[in-house]
């Protein structure tokens, strides 16, 4: 979701939590337990990543993955995270424009990347090309949807050129936020991928080799998901 237009907004103390985002797993479990021990809900699968922020104003957390074995969550790997340059929103109640991460529980779709995909990844992986956008035009028929090429109900000026995002999407996955069927105005294009310069427009990242690890990890026939949500509040990780 436009990851280059959201420099200006970050604010000297943004900067300052990019800087001093947690360690690694610092927040992945408690006395209860793995974190995705504790939630309401992890999609079913035997894979999980969870994103997760201190509060919804924070645009720094965690990336955890994790697998499902012999009936346990255990760690796979964790890497500090950026998030919206104005935080985190309900993903229920969340509209497009307003640069917050969606919080909730959602699918990945796919994997793409403007580099080949790692050795060892076996998700569905598109290659993004001139030719490859993503539609974000709240008019087009193909609104949150990648498209190749652009289509004419789409117009540019309201989407995303792939190809133009050279560090950003050298690797990502989609984020079914919004996704399976698509609702005017919530949003489009949110997806983990790699860090810019500073927080996202709306999307989770990562730095690149924590990329290329997700990547290699994942497996469709393993469901995985991924759970974006706070520590806390109304918003938390564990709600859903």
């Amino acid at each position: 979701m436009r990851p280059g237009v959201v420099l200006a907004l970050v604010s000297a103390s943004s900067l300052a939590l990019l800087g001093a985002a947690p360690a690694p797993g610092a927040r992945s479990g408690s006395d209860s337990g793995p974190l995705p021990a504790q939630m309401a809900d992890t999609g079913g699968g035997t894979q999980l990543i969870t994103a997760q922020a201190p509060r919804t104003d924070s645009t720094s957390g965690t990336v955890t993955w994790w697998d499902l074995r012999d009936g346990v969550w255990v760690q796979a790997g964790s890497a500090p995270a950026r998030f919206g340059a104005s935080g985190l929103a309900d993903g229920a109640t969340r509209t497009q424009g307003t640069n917050t991460t969606p919080t909730g529980l959602y699918g990945l779709p796919f994997g793409f990347g403007i580099k080949a995909a790692p050795s060892g990844t076996t998700v569905t992986y598109r290659a993004v090309k001139d030719s490859s956008w993503w539609c974000q035009d709240n008019d087009s028929s193909s609104y949150n949807r990648w498209v190749d090429p652009l289509p004419a109900d789409c117009r540019a000026s309201e989407s995303e050129h792939l190809v133009s995002y050279t560090a950003q999407y050298a690797y990502g996955l989609v984020i079914g936020f919004n996704y399976d069927r698509p609702a005017r105005g919530r949003g489009a294009g949110i997806f983990l991928h790699v860090n810019g310069q500073g927080a996202t427009a709306g999307c989770v990242s990562v730095p690149e080799d924590a990329m290329q690890r997700i990547l290699q990890w994942a497996r469709p026939g393993k469901s995985p998901h991924i759970a974006v949500g706070t520590d806390s509040g109304a918003t938390a990780v564990t709600r859903y």
